[in-house]
């Protein structure tokens, strides 16, 4: 009903003491008001009515009193809630305190399995689920391609922005002149920005020459994703126009570490490939990378590209090296957009320059989210990364159920406490409430501690990540809001998951029994047998559990091996390796050449080294080179598919390579003489029954220059480990950039400072690329498998740590409750040996309860690792048994320790005790 306002307003002012005489002092001024008026002479139901009418009827004057009542209700019942919760938390404390022991190995137990699970989520939000850190996110999109083949007139650039997460072939880099197609369309696109890199860029000007991670933008790129300068200013439209002079912006991190914050650096000059440039402004801190994963320095237009010796090029429309992204406008839907841009394309992919696709291709566009197109390292580390989410979540509910069954342990200690609260009248849902505080008591200060430890888990696999990547890597691993909430949501439901059953169970404790001080009626066995069973259940959860973990990283330790043992046709111990590119100082070709002799003499002479040659890339280092070649004979399958590498002078000797037919390259051979090497492989498929000496093949034309095979050597892996032998061809190295091998008669981490210092005594300012070892190259490669083998090893080994502790707290418990029905074992005659292999044997079959169940679900859950694994089958029996053999192994020696005591009790004693 409507009250009178003057009823609200009195409900407002009134507080919680008026309320027990509001409705009696509200009926005593009526009926005064009623007396008043009736002596003046009105009648009894014209006086009510006017003073009802003064004061409101008495339906609403019983509604305020109901209103505050009902708020005072709600008010006293707040009170006694948070004045309970105060008391269970204070009381809480008091009961762990008095065991320190049990609460250090519950807080540590949880602190690994949350701190572990923290450490992860930080690394999986980093990669996986930060946004990028630009103005409105949402509105960036990503123009890509996709189709049935590549097109086969196309040359492309790319450095792994995009990945290809379709069946046909796709891809996200355009040409110059379609990026100013899509920037023309000022209907759909507020802005649109182009880049590609970043590039490795000799930076001088600045001390001694270094390496810069350089990328190259369209003007409009920081005002398309509406980045600021946090000093000077940053690229503009007009720094984009052919002439406009040279001038670079630098990212807030590098001006810091390199430039010392000064802001002196406005202004000022550098050199990067030896062409000057300006440094112009700095970006925000908070701008720190677009695609994830990526590490920039600075900032230069795309028209640098004759500037910085690269050969891209800004008119040629079958160049396809740019990664456009552009801001919708307010209003414009994706798929229209999508829409009117995939006509566009398609009218200039059949009607403009010639590609090389035809309607068969099918060739389309279509535009994805930015933060979805633009994945980075997201497609190399994303799905290990989440295996390794799903691994530490199985590791805290080992720890859960550990946890669930030393509290059930304890609850029996505690069932007189819990007997005499309910006596006294306590609720059940209040014992259950009570034993709920403890339980998360613990798991919040688990989870504190957890919280403290996951940056050191963090940091060394953030290293560990820098340190197996092949360019810069940035990571983002400031803890935000996402990490802590995921903190915290693990602790409650931790602390909710562990302490139900303790607590239901306390709640159920007998209260007549446990009063009479009677603990072996036929109800308080039956209560402990039920923890018993309840325990027994989370000890073979702990087993199962651990077995799924301990099956993948077996699997995975195992793909490492075979990985290791593949023969990959070359020497690949005591070798040094190292990158130059004398062609981004500007020497010419003949000063290259003259640099690699004087460096390769000045190396071969160094103690310890027995010899040293020089490639165009690494082999076994993630690099590849290919062309498709026209071979004599093979007319009927027109171009055949190679994989080349450029090598010097005795890179055969170097690489431990050997000779098969014919003979080696030497010095006299040059692109003049156009002579060859190759492999066993491209005899066997290009030259099966004919002599390879001699054989000559072409390039993509019939009328290109002739190469003439001049020898054969063995094959070797080129790229990866992984991929099977591949015909390949040698040529010798004219003027390019290199990477020197150099091969030791000793430990080759111990000569890379004086190889370092060797190189730099020829060449001061000639910065050295990547100086390691060819066995860290190897492991590189093997990244995935390496992080993947070796945190499941560690996982592995905590949850069996904690299945065994959880199978030891079981059977001690079981012990000290059976100690009587021990004691007249014994006395009857029972051997020791009897009792102990008693307690072993209920170990053992708790174990192989929970190895079965484990082995069920490996089978289904280790298929997930198929992609990391190696000649070995996800379903793999051998690793399988032996996963199952460590576990009975481990099992029965946590069995041991309560076997003994089992069969040291002494009956006289346990019957007294009773």
């Amino acid at each position: 009903m409507k009250m009178n306002p003057k009823w609200r307003r009195y409900d407002r002012l009134l507080g919680p003491d008026a309320a027990g005489d509001v409705r009696a002092e509200l009926r005593f001024h009526l009926e005064a008001k009623i007396d008043e008026l009736m002596a003046q002479g009105w009648s009894a139901e014209e006086a009510r009515r006017d003073a009802e009418r003064m004061f409101g009827d008495l339906r609403a004057v019983q509604c305020v009193g109901e209103r505050i009542g009902e708020r005072m209700e709600r008010r006293r019942r707040w009170r006694e809630y948070w004045s309970d919760a105060v008391r269970d938390v204070r009381y809480a404390v008091r009961i762990l305190a008095k065991s320190p022991g049990f609460t250090a190995v519950i807080v540590l137990t949880l602190a690994l399995g949350i701190g572990a699970n923290t450490a992860i989520f930080t690394l999986v939000d980093a990669v996986l689920l930060r946004s990028i850190p630009v103005l409105d996110p949402q509105q960036l999109v990503v123009p890509q391609w996709s189709a049935r083949n590549e097109p086969r007139k196309v040359g492309f650039h790319t450095f792994g922005d995009c990945s290809d997460n379709r069946e046909d072939t796709v891809g996200c880099v355009f040409s110059y002149p379609m990026f100013q197609e899509f920037e023309s369309q000022k209907n759909l696109f507020t802005d649109t920005a182009a880049f590609i890199g970043p590039y490795q860029m000799d930076l001088s000007g600045n001390g001694a020459a270094a390496i810069a991670q350089g990328e190259l933008v369209s003007g409009s790129y920081f005002q398309t994703l509406g980045v600021s300068a946090v000093l000077g200013r940053t690229l503009m439209p007009e720094d984009e126009k052919p002439g406009a002079p040279s001038v670079a912006v630098l990212d807030y991190g590098y001006w810091q570490r390199a430039f010392g914050g000064s802001p002196a650096v406005i202004g000022r000059t550098f050199h990067l490939n030896q062409a000057a440039f300006t440094i112009v402004g700095v970006t925000e801190p908070e701008f720190t990378r677009l695609t994830p994963g990526k590490a920039v320095d600075l900032w230069v237009s795309v028209n640098q590209t004759s500037a910085l010796g690269l050969k891209q090029s800004l008119t040629d429309a079958t160049d396809w090296w740019l990664v456009v992204v552009g801001r919708l406008r307010p209003g414009v839907s994706r798929a229209q957009a999508q829409g009117a841009l995939n006509a566009l394309y398609l009218n200039e992919m059949f009607h403009g320059a010639k590609v090389g696709w035809d309607l068969t291709d099918n060739p389309r566009l279509y535009l994805e989210p930015a933060q979805v197109a633009l994945t980075g390292i997201r497609s190399m580390y994303g799905k290990p990364l989440l295996l390794l989410m799903a691994a530490v979540g199985l590791i805290l509910l080992i720890a859960c159920a550990n946890v669930a069954g030393l509290m059930l342990a304890r609850a029996t200690v505690r069932e007189r406490e819990m007997a005499v609260r309910l006596a006294m009248g306590a609720a059940k849902r209040r014992v259950v409430r009570q034993l709920l505080t403890e339980s998360l008591l613990v798991s919040c200060i688990g989870a504190a501690l957890g919280a403290i430890l996951a940056p050191v888990g963090v940091s060394s696999l953030a290293a560990f990540f820098a340190k197996n990547t092949y360019s810069a890597l940035y990571l983002d691993l400031h803890v935000d809001a996402r990490v802590l909430l995921f903190t915290i949501a693990a602790a409650l439901l931790t602390g909710i998951g562990f302490g139900l059953a303790p607590a239901f169970c306390g709640a159920r404790a007998g209260v007549t029994e446990q009063l009479k001080g009677n603990t072996t009626t036929a109800a308080a066995t039956h209560g402990r047998g039920r923890i018993v069973g309840l325990g027994s259940a989370l000890v073979v959860l702990q087993v199962t559990l651990s077995m799924i973990v301990l099956s993948g990283a077996g699997l995975l330790l195992r793909t490492l091996d075979n990985l290791h043992k593949i023969e990959p046709g070359f020497d690949t111990h005591n070798l040094i390796l190292f990158g130059i590119n004398p062609k981004l100082a500007g020497d010419t070709d003949a000063q290259i050449h003259e640099l690699y002799t004087v460096l390769q003499s000045k190396l071969a002479g160094l103690p310890g080294v027995t010899s040293v040659s020089y490639s165009s890339e690494a082999l076994l280092d993630g690099g590849y080179s290919g062309r498709n070649v026209r071979v004599e004979g093979l007319a009927s399958k027109g171009l055949v598919p190679v994989q080349t590498l450029s090598v010097g002078p005795g890179y055969f000797k170097t690489m431990k390579i050997p000779l098969l037919e014919g003979r080696l390259l030497d010095e006299t051979d040059t692109d003049a003489t156009r002579h060859v090497l190759v492999n066993r492989m491209f005899v066997q498929e290009y030259a099966s029954g004919r002599n390879p000496i001699g054989l000559h093949f072409s390039g993509r034309r019939p009328d290109d220059p002739q190469w003439e095979v001049v020898g054969v050597v063995g094959d070797t892996k080129f790229g990866f480990l992984r991929r099977d032998d591949a015909p390949m061809v040698y040529v010798s190295l004219a003027s390019e950039g290199a990477t020197f091998a150099v091969r030791t008669g000793m430990a080759p981490a111990a000569l890379m400072p004086t190889v370092r210092n060797a190189v730099n005594s020829v060449d001061p300012n000639l910065p050295i690329v990547r100086l390691r070892t060819q066995t860290d190259s190897i492991d590189r490669l093997l990244f995935n498998e390496r992080l993947m083998a070796r945190l499941l090893s560690l996982f592995a080994a905590v949850g069996l740590a904690l299945a065994c502790i959880g199978l030891y707290g079981l059977l001690s418990y079981e012990v000290g409750r059976r100690t009587r029905e021990i004691g007249i074992r014994t006395a009857l005659g029972a051997q020791r040996s009897q009792i102990a292999s008693m307690v072993v044997r209920r170990g053992i079959v708790l174990v192989m309860a929970g190895a079965l169940g484990g082995c069920a679900a490996a089978l289904a859950v280790t298929r997930l690792l198929t992609s990391l694994l190696y000649d070995v089958r996800p379903t793999d029996p051998t690793t399988l048994a032996l996963t199952a053999s460590l576990l009975l192994l481990v099992g029965i020696m946590a069995c041991l320790l309560p076997a003994r005591r089992a069969g040291t009790v002494n009956p006289m004693h346990a019957l007294r005790s009773e």
